[in-house]
């Protein structure tokens, strides 16, 4: 679909609605979003206003988004299976993104048919991995969840964190996922927030030099798709007009990925789905606080008070956000309507969800010098 059509749908309704219904979780993550904790927060949305939560979303219309119920660790719910059934009765679509524990194995016979996929977090080979989630032997374990819910007909996505680690491991990474059967992954790029500290983060050039090589891995059959780096479809539209790049770190990068995976398989797709904070995407919290995001601390209001569907289409921010009115380079550039930056990367530098994205290295062309 063409993506104007599609960000006239994402006026009216999201695509993704990610709820996060809890805090609790059994690991202790250096990037955290949620600075999640052992034990659950007080004032998540009990059962009954978490089936009220839900029942709102099928007034968005049909089809109603797809709801990513995350945490925390959601396994840590005790009324988790019972409110996988409820969105299943509604006909929401539903997917999980657990932790790697015990929780996870024990209820793998459980989610089949409850949930459309599930989420597994892999950000980096065995030291960067087990650094980054701090827990020995987590690495195994990972590699152990994902066989044995593509061993269980599950649709399975990898999601990965490109931080100072995982950067230079991108080719080796992608070559795991791949030799794992997964063919959906995720990358997810650092935001100040939660426990996410500034030093873990990787340069605006190395940025760039990585959504390169994401469009080069996505010519051997894998859905690759960005979390906070939407200029990932700028670089891709640019690539498929014809536009090169080039970069010592890059190429370096390249090569490694042809070493591993040969050359690739597939022509380069230019589709992109131009989805970012609050626009297409919306963040339930365990308290029932909307944000544009999981990563855009932003409070619009909360499902508790008000219909999610009502904050999503009317709130002043949101509105702005999809209308484009943006500052700096975003608000000029002539890929504003496919990516339009991280909101939240803007609100973690300079304060305000509408300001330019200052991980990206990209001169629009109309602040270039002409002379």
């Amino acid at each position: 679909m063409d993506p104007r059509k599609l960000a006239a749908e994402f006026d009216k309704r999201p695509l993704l609605v990610f709820w996060e219904s809890t805090k609790a979780c059994p690991l202790a993550c250096r990037h955290c979003r949620a600075d999640a904790i052992l034990k659950p927060l007080p004032g998540e949305l009990t059962t009954w206003e978490a089936k009220a939560f839900l029942e709102q979303l099928v007034d968005f219309g049909r089809p109603p988004p797809e709801l990513i119920v995350t945490g925390g660790d959601p396994l840590m719910r005790l009324d988790v299976m019972e409110l996988l059934d409820y969105a299943k009765d509604l006909g929401i679509p539903a997917s999980l993104a657990p932790a790697v524990s015990k929780n996870l194995f024990e209820a793998l016979p459980e989610l089949r048919g409850r949930v459309r996929g599930v989420s597994i977090s892999l950000d980096g080979l065995k030291e960067a991995h087990e650094e980054l989630r701090g827990m020995p032997g987590i690495f195994e374990s990972t590699l152990e969840a994902v066989k044995a819910l593509v061993g269980a007909g599950m649709r399975v996505q990898v999601n990965t964190v490109v931080w100072r680690k995982s950067f230079p491991q991108l080719p080796d990474i992608f070559k795991l996922v791949f030799d794992l059967g997964v063919r959906v992954w995720e990358v997810f790029f650092l935001i100040e927030t939660g426990r996410a500290a500034r030093s873990l983060d990787i340069s605006p050039q190395e940025y760039e030099d990585a959504v390169q090589f994401l469009v080069d891995a996505s010519r051997y059959g894998v859905q690759i798709r960005t979390v906070e780096a939407p200029f990932y479809r700028r670089a891709k539209m640019q690539r498929a007009s014809g536009l090169s790049y080039s970069s010592p770190t890059y190429e370096k990068l390249a090569a490694r990925l042809r070493e591993l995976m040969g050359e690739p398989t597939r022509p380069l797709d230019p589709a992109v789905v131009p989805t970012r904070d609050g626009h297409g995407i919306i963040f339930v919290a365990h308290d029932g606080t909307v944000y544009p995001s999981g990563f855009l601390p932003y409070p619009l209001g909360n499902v508790r008070k008000e219909s999610i569907v009502r904050i999503y289409r009317e709130h002043p921010l949101l509105v702005k956000m999809r209308r484009g009115e943006l500052g700096g380079r975003c608000g000029v550039c002539e890929y504003k309507e496919v990516c339009g930056g991280s909101r939240a990367r803007a609100f973690a530098a300079f304060r305000d969800p509408l300001a330019e994205d200052p991980a990206c290295i990209y001169t629009p062309r109309g602040t270039r010098n002409s002379a």
